[in-house]
């Protein structure tokens, strides 16, 4: 049962509160978080709340003010700051941000003809840096003059500026010290005066000792770090005995992008002031009259498509939101949602914690959902809870009008010759797939320390990594690289690449870093089930389904309390039709035991299929079907 703190529901919005609890509850017992807390906001305050599993270990369910690490959310309060400080006339956006960080003016350009790296382009993600989530996130504490260092030495380029847009926590960091250096005071004071404190933002901050809590030493994790009385939820990873607690990491250089802790409540207030900046003009909208710090016009300058950040059609089946394009603004993403229309949010993913806000400015109608789950994905939470609540009668536009009333060819991060062409690899990352393949055919860890970013062993230990491609190896026998499949880059810095043995292939992916002599920040093989396993079992007896052509979900598969079938049955029958008969061919992604990713090879297409098994019980606890 959830923990319920509901508050005093707005007046003329009718939200099914049940419904939007039960959505939640789904989502917690797929296993990916020990806790959860949601909120849903409407007409500018929070109308409704309620917790799930615990903060802690044994612990109480979270509740509205149970403070939870927000990630990359904080990249909007850095967004808000650099509006705030352009508005005030002390930068300006087009800004070349050298002038306010030193370091970068030693760059070469990243081509003869590229622009200098400006505050738009490390705003909009589009300052041609490679994207670095697992590598970033672990730079949180990473010291100031430490970080000078790392910029003063140069770093590696996919795109030139202002040409493409590719997920950067850098570029945000980097914005720290924009900010810093044009207000005169240090980042996080001035978004504590100038953002939070105003909003009355009292339990949103940038360490967890604010809450009680401890954070490991600047430069790695410590052992495990208890949560302390003061309502902070402790972060944890599924490791080999089940969940286990992450230290928080310390203030650093890198807070501008995955720094705050908040709460659902103090969120909602967030959620709130960029929802009352739709539509123009409305009642209430008058000088004097909104606390927001920042004037709602920036407010919704943030909210509005700066850079395409994909499309995505390539994942979706017959009769889906084709060729909907999602963007991305000043520290928000912007989606366009083939029912509600426009939705603006933002997630954060981090060692510890995922979470998501998402709001429909069309209504003013948000969700807020904090999880305790390393990366634990609250995106799909959310906009489920929300096409849940927002009224179907909505006008989904009238909120938008105005109211009546590649880096450098040949060595990284040099900045000199011509950008790589979309797709192709950098040389270091076909070396680093290479080393890999050897890595994974003869584990030493000597060699891995030298090909891997710090990140990487303390994002599942080596011990832990070594048991999984064990287990690899053990399910498809020996291997080597696909010789009927080529590898794939879908950046420079990026590689998937197919391991075929004589009883199966897999798909292994890697990720570098940012740095100027980049390092693999991210690896990742995929671990076919056991045969006779629950999963196994589960993933056959779906494929059987599939094929018999049957529109009754079957007896056969047990399916975890809570789940809709029928939109289960529905999504998955038409993924049938689409394909025709199929047969399980490379897996792409799943940890053996409790989940997995198969292509499955149809008559007609191509699609994966993915479940999440309850290893034990062997329940469904979730299964998507994508092109």
């Amino acid at each position: 049962m959830p923990s319920d703190f509901q508050d005093t529901a707005a007046a003329n919005i009718d939200i099914d509160t049940a419904a939007a609890d039960a959505i939640a509850a789904r989502f917690l017992n797929r296993g990916t978080s020990p806790g959860l807390a949601y909120g849903i906001v409407a007409e500018g305050r929070l109308v409704h709340s309620a917790g799930f599993g615990t903060r802690i270990a044994s612990g109480a369910a979270p509740d509205a003010d149970t403070v939870f690490r927000i990630a990359s959310m904080s990249k909007s309060f850095t967004a808000t700051a650099v509006l705030l400080l352009r508005d005030a006339g002390l930068l300006a956006l087009d800004d070349p941000a050298e002038k306010y960080v030193p370091e970068l003016a030693s760059w070469p350009p990243v081509t003869a003809d590229a622009d200098r790296i400006t505050i738009r382009h490390l705003l909009t993600m589009t300052a041609g840096f490679p994207t670095d989530d697992p590598w970033g996130d672990r730079q949180q504490g990473l010291p100031l003059p430490a970080f000078g260092a790392l910029l003063a030495g140069g770093l590696s380029f996919n795109w030139a500026p202002g040409t493409r847009s590719e997920y950067s926590n850098l570029g945000y960091a980097t914005l720290g010290r924009v900010i810093t250096a044009a207000s005169g005071v240090p980042y996080d004071e001035f978004v504590r005066t100038r953002v939070m404190g105003p909003l009355g933002m009292m339990r949103t901050a940038y360490t967890a000792e604010e809450f009680g809590g401890v954070s490991a030493p600047a430069g790695g994790p410590a052992g495990p770090v208890p949560a302390a009385a003061a309502n902070l939820a402790q972060g944890y990873r599924r490791g080999g005995d089940g969940w286990e607690a992450v230290p928080f990491e310390p203030y650093g250089a890198f807070a501008p992008m995955g720094g705050v802790y908040s709460t659902v409540r103090d969120l909602a207030t967030w959620v709130s002031g960029f929802a009352a900046a739709f539509p123009p003009g409305a009642s209430g909208a008058q000088a004097g009259e909104d606390p927001h710090p920042l004037r709602r016009a920036s407010r919704r300058e943030m909210q509005l498509p700066q850079a395409v950040t994909g499309w995505r059609s390539p994942d979706r089946l017959p009769g889906g939101p084709s060729g909907s394009p999602a963007y991305y603004g000043f520290g928000l993403f912007v989606d366009e949602d083939p029912g509600l229309g426009r939705t603006v949010g933002h997630s954060g993913g981090y060692p510890g914690f995922g979470s998501n806000m998402r709001w429909h400015p069309a209504t003013g109608v948000g969700v807020v959902a904090l999880g305790n789950g390393t990366y634990c994905n609250t995106s799909g939470l959310t906009a489920q809870v929300l096409r849940a609540v927002v009224p179907a009668s909505a006008s989904y536009h009238v909120a938008l009008a105005p109211s009546k009333s590649a880096r450098a060819g040949s060595g990284a991060g040099t900045g000199t010759g011509a950008a790589a062409q979309p797709g192709g690899p950098w040389p270091e990352t076909e070396a680093a797939r290479a080393a890999v393949n050897e890595l994974l055919r003869n584990w030493d860890d000597v060699a891995a320390d030298a090909l891997f970013a710090p990140n990487v062993a303390w994002d599942a230990p080596y011990v832990e990594r070594r048991q999984a491609i064990e287990l690899m190896k053990s399910r498809i026998g020996s291997f080597g690289p696909s010789m009927t499949r080529a590898p794939e880059s879908d950046a420079p810095a990026h590689c998937r690449w197919w391991l075929t043995g004589e009883r199966g292939t897999v798909q292994a992916q890697i990720q570098l870093s940012p740095e100027r002599t980049p390092r693999v920040q991210s690896l990742s093989v995929a671990i076919p089930p056991e045969a006779g396993s629950a999963l196994d079992r589960v993933l056959s007896s779906v494929v059987a389904w599939l094929n018999s052509g049957s529109a009754t979900w079957p007896e056969s598969i047990p399916v975890a309390a809570g789940t809709d079938v029928t939109l289960l049955t529905r999504r998955l029958r038409m993924a049938g039709a689409w394909a025709g008969a199929v047969a399980p061919g490379v897996f792409r992604g799943g940890d053996g035991s409790g989940s997995v990713s198969v292509e499955l090879d149809g008559e007609h297409a191509a699609v994966v299929l993915s479940l999440a098994v309850n290893p034990n019980t062997g329940e469904l606890r979730a299964a998507d079907v994508t092109l």
